[in-house]
C-alpha cells in the first residue's frame, strides 16, 4: 500500500496517484470533505465487488459517484433538465449528494436497484481537478461509524486498499442526501439525510 499525505506532498502529486490508481483497478482511501472514503472507477465491477468485501459486507445500498471538478461531469448533467440542472449548479461543489433522475442509466454499480436515479457528489479539496469519476462510499467496516481522521481508520480497511490519501482531519459531517427527481416535474425536493449542508442553505438555494 502506497500512503500520500496531502499536507506534505503537492496536490498534483496525490491527484496523480489517485487517477493512476483508479485507471489500473485500484481501490483508493481518501479524504473526502468530510470523513474518509473509499473510491474505484464506478465502471469497474470487480473493483466495486473489492469495496463492499473491504467493508465487510454488501448491504445492497446505492453509492454516490464522486466528481473532484465541475467540468468532468459535463457529460452527465447534459442528460438533467433545467430545474435539477440548476439546482445542480447551484449547490455543487459542496458538502451535499444529490439524487438526479438518470435517464442513460449511467454508473448501474452505483444505483443498483434503481438505475433511474443516481447520486452524485462534486467536491474542492487538495484532490480537485483530479479527472476521474470514482465510485465512492465511507471508509469504515459496515455497521461502524464514519471516522474524520486518518488514524481513526481501521487496520482492517487501511491494510486492504492500494492506495491511502492522507488528508488530516476532516469536518466529520457527511454529505447532506438532497432529493432533485422530482424537481422538474412537480417543482419539489426532499431531504433524504441531514448532514454537511444545512435546510436553510438548501431554502435559499432551491426555494421551499
Amino acid at each position: 500500500m502506497r500512503v500520500i499525505a496531502t499536507d506534505i506532498n503537492a496536490g498534483d502529486a496525490a491527484r496523480q496517484a489517485l487517477e493512476s490508481c483508479i485507471s489500473k483497478g485500484g481501490v483508493v482511501l481518501f479524504p473526502s470533505d468530510g470523513i474518509y472514503g473509499l473510491a474505484c472507477d464506478p465502471l469497474d465491477e470487480k473493483a466495486v465487488q473489492r469495496i463492499h468485501e473491504i467493508k465487510g459486507r454488501d448491504d445492497g445500498k446505492p453509492s454516490a459517484v464522486m466528481y473532484f471538478s465541475p467540468l468532468a461531469m459535463r457529460e452527465l448533467i447534459r442528460d438533467l433538465g433545467q430545474k435539477v440542472g440548476e439546482a445542480a449548479g447551484k449547490l455543487l461543489p459542496g458538502p451535499v449528494t444529490l439524487v438526479v433522475p438518470n435517464p442513460r442509466h449511467r454508473y448501474p454499480l452505483a444505483c443498483r436497484e434503481d438505475p433511474s436515479r443516481l447520486g452524485i457528489r462534486v467536491i474542492e479539496g487538495p484532490l480537485s481537478g483530479a479527472r476521474c469519476p470514482i465510485f465512492q462510499t465511507s471508509a469504515n467496516l459496515s455497521g461502524e461509524p464514519p471516522t474524520s481522521t486518518f488514524a481513526g481508520i481501521v487496520p482492517e480497511v487501511k491494510d486492504a486498499v492500494d492506495l491511502a490519501i492522507d488528508g488530516g482531519r476532516l469536518t466529520g459531517l457527511p454529505s447532506t442526501v438532497v432529493d432533485l427527481t422530482d424537481l422538474d416535474e412537480h417543482g419539489t425536493w426532499s431531504v433524504l439525510r441531514d448532514g454537511g449542508m444545512s435546510r436553510g442553505d438548501l431554502i435559499a438555494a432551491l426555494g421551499h
